[in-house]
């Protein structure tokens, strides 16, 4: 299990949390739309659509949409897939390993490292940029606040009985 991963502090950032589910549920949140769809995107926004094809080459979309309405496409491609443990995806490419067109957007590699914990998974999402210019943008786009209130949310939704 490997949750330690190389990190660049310049183009990388990360976010690292102790979190009282279970990996095989956290997996689930990830790789399936219907739980995805409710935690995913940082409230008040909310997931228009979703579609995860969670293999090697499977797609990763998501359209977010705005408390005003506006819809925000992303679309990529999974890396590496390991159940409950690591799932690894690029914005740089679409399904198939096919280059991504980014319009108006950057591109990063996302990860997602799962390990069991005491009290539920060691979790830890590493945003992968090709720039110091990019993560710092990212970044001021509110990256820790942004994927810490989803994963708050992944957890409530998780633990919901």
């Amino acid at each position: 299990m490997r949750i330690d991963e190389p990190i660049d502090p310049e183009c990388d950032l990360v976010l690292d949390r102790d979190i009282p589910v279970p990996p095989a549920l956290v997996w689930q949140a990830w790789t399936r739309p219907e739980p995805l769809r409710e935690w995913f995107t940082p409230r008040p926004w909310t997931v228009a659509e979703c579609d995860v094809e969670p293999w090697p080459g499977g797609r990763f979309h998501t359209v977010m949409r705005s408390p005003e309405g506006q819809l925000v496409p992303n679309t990529g491609c999974f890396l590496e897939v390991i159940p409950d443990e690591r799932l690894v995806w690029t914005s740089a490419l679409g399904p198939g390993f096919r280059p991504a067109e980014t319009v108006g957007a950057f591109t990063f590699t996302g990860m997602i490292l799962l390990a069991p914990h005491e009290r539920g998974t060691r979790y830890r999402a590493i945003a992968r940029h090709g720039d110091v210019e990019t993560a710092r943008r990212h970044e001021a786009m509110g990256f820790q606040a942004g994927w810490g209130m989803a994963l708050d949310q992944l957890v409530a939704h998780m633990t919901r009985g």
